[in-house]
C-alpha cells in the first residue's frame, strides 16, 4: 500500500493533467481523496485539473470547429449522441457546457457539436474559462472533505473484497441502461 501511495503521489500530477485534458471525473476526485490523505497538495491539484480541463475542451472545440473533414470519419457511428448533444445545446444553450462537464458519454461531444454548429470561439473559451473552475472544485472540494468517510469505506473493501466489483458492475449496468434508454427514438 506504500509504495502505492509513493507512486501516486510521484506521478499523480502527471496523470491527474493527463486524464484532466479528457474530463475525468474519477481522477479529479482521487486527487481530491489523495490531498485529504496529505500524498498530494490540494492547491497544485486544482490549478491542474482546472487548467488541463480548459485546454482539453478547447482542444475539443478547435477540432470541430477547423478540423471537421479530419474528425468527421471517428464519428460516423456516433451520430444519435451527436444529434443528443445538439438538442442539449439547443435546450439549454449556454448551460450545456456547465451540464457537459459532469456528463460521461457526451462530455467530448458537446464542445464539438458547438464548433459544428458555427458557436463563437471566444464566446465558448469564455464560459468553459468559468465551468472548467466550477466543474473541478464541485468534484475535487467533495471528495477531498469526504476524504475520511472514503478512506473508511476503502478500508471496509478488506474484510469484503466482492463488494466493489458488485457496486462497480451495477453501477456500469445502470449508466449503460441509462444511456441507451434515454438515447432511444421515441
Amino acid at each position: 500500500m506504500e509504495d502505492t501511495l509513493t507512486n501516486l503521489s510521484t506521478w499523480g500530477y502527471l496523470a491527474l493533467a493527463f486524464f484532466s485534458f479528457g474530463g475525468s471525473l474519477i481522477v479529479v476526485a482521487a486527487a481530491g481523496v489523495l490531498s485529504f490523505m496529505g500524498e498530494m497538495n490540494l492547491i497544485v491539484s486544482l490549478l491542474i485539473a482546472i487548467t488541463f480541463n480548459f485546454v482539453g475542451d478547447m482542444f475539443l472545440f478547435y477540432l470541430g470547429k477547423y478540423h471537421k473533414e479530419d474528425i468527421k470519419p471517428y464519428f460516423e457511428k456516433h451520430k444519435r449522441k451527436i444529434a443528443l448533444s445538439t438538442l442539449i445545446l439547443r435546450k439549454y444553450g449556454v448551460w450545456a457546457i456547465f451540464i457537459q462537464k459532469f456528463l460521461y458519454g457526451i462530455k467530448t461531444l458537446i464542445p464539438i457539436s458547438m464548433a459544428l454548429s458555427r458557436y463563437d470561439f471566444k464566446k465558448f473559451g469564455f464560459y468553459n474559462a468559468l465551468a472548467s473552475p466550477f466543474f473541478v472544485l464541485v468534484i475535487m472540494l467533495s471528495s477531498y472533505y469526504a476524504g475520511d468517510s472514503i478512506k473508511s469505506l476503502f478500508e471496509s473493501f478488506k474484510e469484503y473484497p466482492w463488494v466493489p466489483f458488485v457496486v462497480l458492475a451495477s453501477l456500469l449496468a445502470t449508466m449503460w441502461y441509462s444511456m441507451v434508454h434515454f438515447t432511444k427514438r421515441r
